[in-house]
């Protein structure tokens, strides 16, 4: 690993621990204060599942470039990729279980299901950036 590769691979981990931590704070506060003229609803989807879609779409994007990914082959990838969008649902599900404990939170499936959906489009964007702008470019 390159001192460049180093340097943006520590920036990737330090925004992953900050953005865990965002991810904790949005899933654990207490939001019903929140004003009552916001939308509800975007294109007919949930504003509630909305949030949480974008709140994990960055997992695998992040996780994934703070890893020294530029020696891996294309199966080490999708290995490294799909070990990621696995820790990511493991991630979301175990946010859904303390919302479950929390008097001012309510468990929901289908915020999970947006939370999967996210890991796992964000996860195919990584395999395609990674496989055909990185290492194509690197050829």
């Amino acid at each position: 690993m390159n001192a460049k590769t180093s340097n943006r691979a520590l920036i990737f981990r330090i925004l992953m621990i900050l953005y865990i931590f965002a991810v904790g704070y949005l899933c654990f506060n207490n939001f019903k204060k929140l004003p009552d003229d916001l939308p509800k609803m975007l294109f007919g989807i949930p504003m509630d599942k909305v949030a949480h879609f974008c709140m994990f779409l960055p997992f695998p994007i992040l996780g994934f470039f703070a890893l020294d990914h530029n020696k891996w082959s294309v199966i080490e990838t999708i290995g490294k990729i799909l070990e990621l969008a696995s820790f990511g649902c493991i991630f979301a599900g175990l946010t859904e279980l303390v919302q479950s404990q929390l008097p001012y939170r309510t468990q929901d499936i289908a915020d999970f299901k947006a939370d999967a959906l996210a890991i796992c489009l964000a996860s195919l964007i990584v395999f395609i950036v990674d496989i055909f702008l990185i290492k194509h470019n690197k050829k």
